[in-house]
């Protein structure tokens, strides 16, 4: 099994939207996601739950989850969210960054491309290493 741990500061956005897709269009077989942060938020972003509830997947129960050592030794990558010098890094895990902007407080078109953004980046990813779900449609 295959884990990847989607990392940013406050767990409340770009990482929420990147596990939740992983984990719709991943062969859960082959490979599953988390998320966390180094200083999580209090909860999702509420524009992030509405224009993820629009593709259908509902993060209005998830919560923003601490960084911790024991997420990251069963890890086999990191992806950090663009978030700088504050992102996460952990020695001796494989780490890429996409470079996406937070969405907090923008407007729901700009959400949206931001979802769209992290849709294919997550798409790329699961090809580029063979872990797609071979069944069934994901999710629009």
């Amino acid at each position: 099994m295959n884990t990847v741990i989607f990392a940013c500061v406050h767990n409340a956005g770009r990482s929420q939207m990147a596990a939740a897709f992983f984990n719709a269009y991943a062969d859960p077989a082959r490979a599953r996601a988390s998320c966390a942060g180094t200083q999580p938020g209090d909860r999702v972003h509420p524009e992030v739950v509405a224009v993820m509830q629009e593709v259908g997947i509902d993060l209005s129960r998830a919560r923003p989850q601490l960084l911790t050592d024991e997420l990251t030794t069963t890890a086999d990558l990191l992806v950090t969210m663009g978030c700088g010098e504050a992102c996460p890094f952990v020695a001796g895990l494989e780490r890429t960054d996409w470079p996406l902007p937070d969405p907090k407080g923008r407007p729901v078109a700009e959400v949206r491309s931001i979802r769209d953004a992290v849709r294919v980046r997550v798409e790329e990813l699961l090809r580029s290493r063979g872990w797609h779900a071979r069944h069934g449609a994901a999710p629009t």
